[in-house]
């Protein structure tokens, strides 16, 4: 059963506005970086050089809505002396446009390695693997922000849950790097890049995991970091 949680039932209707604005804007924010994860895995995919750079160019973007919701979140704080459920939910925000924020670095990040590996030789299976990897991790994502936007705590206990299955894909592909830097050291650089954009989109299903504890802990007061979030769901 789906458990969420109201955050519109103030007797101001200023006060409800500038909470709803608040969620749009965080909303706002993970499509923005949604966008940029989608292009850096084309990129990568495509061996598209200025894509890739157009993305880690743009990280300005997502940077200049971090600061622009953490400031709305201080005047908040400020002017409405939030309690309860609301300190909560200003609390989770502060921290998921964080998260966001890391997101994008990490898009960054796979944007200049995608112009990297576009100048070199490309492997048959046209990276095949971190494909894989970044379909998986940008899902991660979008139900993450999907459970933000919801405040469900059972959509994001499954996301919690998945992040083991990234970690394992991404165990995967390192494996498979080092197997083909020993048989041929001509690949070595090659290899590396694929495995720093493979760590990337490791991390990057680590910050979609911890959006979905804030959202937890948003509705249920409760902070699930390092445990076993998996048992609140029976």
């Amino acid at each position: 059963m789906m458990r969420t949680f109201d955050v519109t039932g103030h007797i101001s209707q200023r006060y409800n506005k500038d909470l709803e604005e608040l969620r749009n804007s965080v909303l706002k924010m993970g499509g923005l970086v949604e966008t940029q994860l989608t292009d850096a895995i084309s990129a990568v995919v495509d061996g598209d050089s200025e894509l890739g750079l157009r993305v880690a160019n743009d990280d300005y973007k997502v940077n200049n809505l971090e600061v622009q919701i953490d400031e709305e979140c201080s005047r908040v704080l400020a002017t409405r002396a939030p309690a309860a459920g609301d300190l909560r939910l200003i609390v989770a925000i502060i921290k998921t446009i964080t998260d966001l924020e890391r997101i994008g670095d990490e898009a960054e990040k796979i944007g200049f390695l995608a112009s990297k590996l576009a100048e070199m030789d490309r492997p048959s299976n046209s990276y095949r693997e971190l494909k894989n990897l970044g379909n998986h991790v940008l899902q991660m994502l979008r139900d993450a922000m999907n459970a933000f936007a919801r405040l469900d705590v059972t959509a994001s206990i499954a996301v919690v849950r998945e992040d083991e299955n990234v970690d394992d894909e991404y165990d995967a592909i390192t494996r498979q790097g080092i197997t083909f830097m020993m048989e041929d050291p001509r690949t070595i650089k090659r290899v590396m890049n694929v495995t720093w954009a493979a760590r990337a989109l490791e991390r990057i299903g680590d910050h979609s995991k911890n959006i979905c504890e804030y959202v937890i802990y948003m509705v249920e007061g409760r902070d699930v970091r390092h445990t076993e979030v998996a048992s609140s769901a029976d």
